[in-house]
């Protein structure tokens, strides 16, 4: 099973870097949310971002955040992909082999976390241009990375669930959007929890998204990163994963 989720996953992979146009959309439209969404809030007094935000600079606060939510739309177009492999045969071809359908679950999945995954250096570099400063501390930023990789695994299982069964191309994107702007927006990603009203607060405590970004935002803002956030972002993939190759071995079909 190793080496057929091995050839499966470089074919993911193989994929991203051959397909320019999604490669270079990959890398931009992280770049586009820092310099609109962060600039947004550009002329706030520094007062009340330090009060609330605890830097002088949004950028630094929204930069965790954005890293985590990329993850979030990564994986809805790991989906995609496998209704691409569905509606072309290729998927079809590959079940009529011994090959497990759960290293093609897999290779969805982790084909989805290494394309999120580039996104963080080109994202780290854009935000040291509005003045974003990271600390030298490796086990931090070890954590931080961990915690994106973690949060892609399980969003990236999620949606792929999503699609087993599906052969139309609008639904999963109908549903993918559909769950986005919830997960999105009750995460702390892009405002501090003390912002949302009682019945959104209760769902940013239980929001893997929030866990990541606070990681993040703990590292970079020199913070002291809670290792329980990263407990729980182990148990998140870990329970998404497994649900998913439970799932695949009985619901992933080709047609």
């Amino acid at each position: 099973m190793l080496r057929q989720l091995w050839g499966l996953y470089v074919r993911e992979v193989t994929r991203t870097y051959r397909n320019r146009a999604v490669l270079l959309m990959t890398f931009i439209q992280p770049i586009m949310w820092l310099i609109f969404f962060g600039s947004s809030l550009g002329n706030i007094p520094s007062s009340f971002l330090q009060t609330f935000f605890h830097t002088n600079n949004y950028v630094a606060f929204l930069l965790p955040g954005e890293l985590s939510t990329g993850m979030l739309f990564v994986g809805m177009f790991s989906s995609m992909s496998l209704i691409q492999d569905k509606r072309f045969g290729y998927l079809k071809r590959i079940l009529v082999t011994k090959t497990p359908k759960a290293a093609v679950f897999l290779s969805k999945v982790l084909g989805a976390t290494t394309r999120g995954l580039l996104q963080i250096p080109v994202m780290l570099i854009t935000a040291t241009f509005f003045g974003v400063r990271y600390p030298d501390d490796l086990v931090g930023f070890s954590e931080t990375i961990l915690a994106i990789v973690l949060l892609g695994l399980g969003l990236s299982s999620a949606y792929v669930m999503i699609t087993m069964r599906s052969q139309d191309w609008q639904t999963p994107g109908v549903v993918s959007n559909f769950i986005n702007l919830p997960l999105m927006f009750s995460s702390s990603a892009l405002f501090p929890r003390s912002f949302f009203p009682f019945w959104m607060q209760d769902l940013s405590d239980v929001n893997p998204i929030s866990y990541s970004a606070d990681i993040g935002r703990s590292f970079v803002l020199e913070g002291d990163p809670n290792i329980m956030y990263v407990l729980y972002l182990v148990i998140f993939a870990v329970v998404m994963l497994s649900i998913g190759i439970v799932m695949s071995r009985r619901w992933l079909v080709a047609e």
